[in-house]
């Protein structure tokens, strides 16, 4: 009779869950078709140019169709893809189209020309990147097999020495980089740091995450092990005291918001991850916080009138040249700078794969290989500012572009078949009972919004850091003190 009771009460929680769920994917389709419908609305382009960006809009809107109603799969790398596309390969050219179109002479911040057939070409690659990872994505995830695991016995005795371990480490790292950190505090964000990009890299992306790592650890602990309460407290000590060293290394005064987003997402999918549990969630998240939250703050600080005006007449907020305004700037260049490596393959020809060896082979100094190539972000900036005298070189490069500076074409379609069965690999490790495993692949997925602006050397260098700090050297720890301590070594294995 209880048995039954239980049954029947959990059954009614699935379905107010379920129903929910229901709830929130219809508030959020409609949500994003309202959207839609509105930067169309406010779109001022040819027939042809609005067709291609409405062709990618279609495609775009099939995609979040699928991921928020049909996938099984918890994916919050589609839930990324879908919303950095949206944003960087809708929302902003076309808000950017309609201003430049209004213009004397159109040219983008990047003193780079408004050219509606380049428009149209970069359209037609991103439609050809869409249509080959969608089919790679959903083939290969279809091969993925459901395996149940269960995690042997934990280091009953010996986690929270390994936990202290780490404490120790991260003091280490602190007091041996305070005077880097001190710089990073007064230092202001234009002035360029004296430290190497090597040092910077080795410092901010792999020392600088052991506290993050620490705090894995001490979750996946905590949940393995039954303790008694002094143990328990000992445990959550260890873990506050790993969250005060990552908001010390971590500080978002001196962190940029590409680094610090995938961090703190993380920490709430660890503490709190019935808010980033379905596609649906994480989805809507995303996109309220980059395409209505955001754009919203940016408009207010920025709008030339003063909030008695804004009240008095608010249809001042919906002004369409005052919402393009903030889409001009270099923030959301990714677009136009397709654009840019579409001419600079016109002008000088394609890589064929060699510039691709600056990201592979990033840790090679240029000191030792004088003549390493130039970061596909270098490129673009050089480019501008040799044919049309723009002063900054270091802009973003989309992901979509790497693969069209090196291979054409067919560069777009292997660089879109390269990520799907990526993302489809850390599916796996997001699917693991490790819990470092799953915390990489959660932060590989927030960190795609930066790897698909570009540039890709800097993407991909930053992710690599990041995984030496967070599951690499972590482990080899572990591992190494399991030796030396003739300890059981923490796996999973088959029911």
């Amino acid at each position: 009779m209880q048995e039954k009771l239980f049954y029947r009460g959990y059954g009614k929680y699935l379905h107010k869950i379920s129903k929910g769920l229901m709830i929130l994917r219809n508030t959020f389709i409609l949500v994003y078709l309202l959207v839609t419908v509105a930067i169309f609305s406010f779109l001022d382009a040819s027939i042809s140019l609005w067709l291609s960006f409405f062709s990618n809009a279609v495609i775009l809107s099939f995609f979040t169709y699928y991921h928020i109603f049909i996938e099984k799969f918890y994916s919050p790398f589609l839930s990324t893809y879908i919303v950095f596309n949206y944003l960087f390969f809708l929302v902003a050219p076309m808000s950017q189209v309609t201003t430049m179109t209004s213009m004397d002479i159109p040219i983008f911040s990047n003193n780079f020309p408004f050219e509606e057939s380049l428009f149209i070409k970069t359209n037609f690659l991103i439609s050809i990147f869409h249509i080959t990872f969608f089919l790679f994505y959903v083939g290969a995830k279809s091969l993925i097999r459901q395996k149940n695991k269960k995690t042997s016995d934990v280091f009953k005795k010996s986690s929270l020495s390994i936990l202290y371990l780490l404490v120790l480490l991260c003091i280490l790292i602190i007091l041996m980089n305070w005077s880097f950190i001190l710089d990073e505090l007064v230092r202001p964000n234009w002035l360029v740091s004296n430290y190497s990009v090597g040092d910077l890299l080795i410092r901010k992306k792999v020392l600088f995450l052991f506290p993050l790592s620490g705090v894995v650890l001490g979750l996946s602990f905590l949940k393995a092990n039954k303790l008694n309460r002094q143990r328990f407290f000992l445990f959550l000590f260890a873990i506050l005291l790993f969250l005060v060293f990552l908001i010390l290394l971590k500080n978002p005064l001196t962190e940029k918001r590409n680094a610090l987003g995938p961090i703190y997402l993380l920490l709430i999918f660890l503490f709190y991850p019935k808010f980033m549990n379905s596609n649906v969630k994480t989805t809507f998240l995303l996109f309220f916080s980059m395409i209505v939250a955001f754009p919203a703050i940016q408009f207010l600080t920025h709008v030339d009138y003063g909030f008695a005006d804004l009240l008095s007449n608010p249809s001042l907020i919906f002004r369409k040249n005052d919402l393009n305004e903030g889409y001009m700037s270099l923030n959301y260049d990714a677009f136009i700078n397709i654009g840019v490596v579409i001419e600079h393959v016109s002008f000088d020809g394609l890589s064929y794969g060699y510039q691709l060896l600056s990201a592979l082979l990033f840790f090679v100094p240029r000191s030792i290989w004088s003549g390493k190539p130039d970061s596909s972000g270098l490129i673009v900036g050089n480019h501008v500012k040799d044919h049309y005298d723009f002063h900054f070189t270091n802009l973003a490069n989309p992901y979509i572009a790497e693969g069209f500076l090196n291979f054409g074409i067919v560069g777009v379609i292997v660089m879109a078949i390269v990520l799907a069965l990526v993302i489809v690999y850390f599916l796996t490790w997001l699917k693991s009972s490790d819990l470092l495993k799953k915390s990489v692949a959660f932060y590989f997925a927030m960190h795609l919004i930066f790897l698909l602006r570009g540039d890709f050397t800097n993407g991909y260098s930053y992710f690599i850091g990041t995984l030496f700090g967070l599951y690499i050297i972590p482990k080899l720890i572990i591992k190494l003190y399991c030796f030396v301590f003739k300890q059981k070594v923490w796996v999973s294995r088959k029911k």
